[in-house]
C-alpha cells in the first residue's frame, strides 16, 4: 500500500524511523552549538561564537524540515528531550570552554550526521521519495563544505 504522497507505507515507516534519529541527533548537536556558543573563551572567543551561532541558526531549521518531513511521510516526529538523548548517537556535551576542542567536537558531530544523511539518502532513493532525497542531497553538499572549513581552520 501507499501513502498519501504515493510512498510504499512499510518503506515510509523505516525512513520516518531513521528521519526520527537524524532529528534526534540535530537536536542534542544544536543544543552542544548553544553551549559552545555560550561558554567558550579564549583569544578565538568572537570569530567562534559567531560561528557556533550560525551553525546553530541552520541546525534549527533543519530540525523543522526533518520533523516537518516525518509528517508527510505520515510518521510522527520525536518531540521531547528523552527521546532525543535516548535515540541520538550524539552525545551530549558540557563544560567546553577551549575553543579547539569545541570545533573539534563540531567536527566530529557533523561527521556523525553525515553518514546518517547517507544512509537516508540511499534509503530515500530505494523508495522513489524524491522529497525525501532532495533534502539529503541539499543537507550533504552544506555539511561536506562546512567538513572541510572546520578541518581547515583546525590545521
Amino acid at each position: 500500500m501507499k501513502n498519501l504522497i504515493g510512498i510504499d507505507q512499510d518503506k515510509a515507516i523505516i525512513l520516518t524511523n531513521e528521519l526520527n534519529q537524524l532529528l534526534a541527533d540535530y537536536q542534542v548537536f544544536y543544543q552542544n552549538l548553544r553551549g559552545f556558543h555560550w561558554n567558550i573563551k579564549g583569544r578565538e572567543f568572537f570569530e567562534l561564537h559567531l560561528k557556533f551561532e550560525e551553525f546553530y541558526d541552520d541546525a534549527v531549521i533543519k530540525i523543522d524540515e526533518i520533523a516537518e518531513r516525518i509528517l508527510t511521510l505520515e510518521g510522527e516526529p520525536l518531540h521531547t528531550f528523552t527521546a532525543y538523548v535516548n535515540h541520538s548517537d550524539i552525545k551530549e556535551e558540557k563544560g567546553i570552554t577551549n575553543g579547539i576542542e569545541g570545533v573539534q567536537i563540531v567536527v566530529k558531530n557533523f561527521s556523525t550526521i553525515i553518514l546518517k544523511e547517507r544512509q537516508i539518502l540511499a534509503l530515500a532513493a530505494e523508495a522513489d521519495d524524491e522529497g525525501t532525497v532532495a533534502l539529503m542531497s541539499d543537507y550533504i553538499s552544506q555539511t561536506e563544505k562546512t567538513l572541510w572549513m572546520l578541518n581547515s581552520y583546525l590545521q
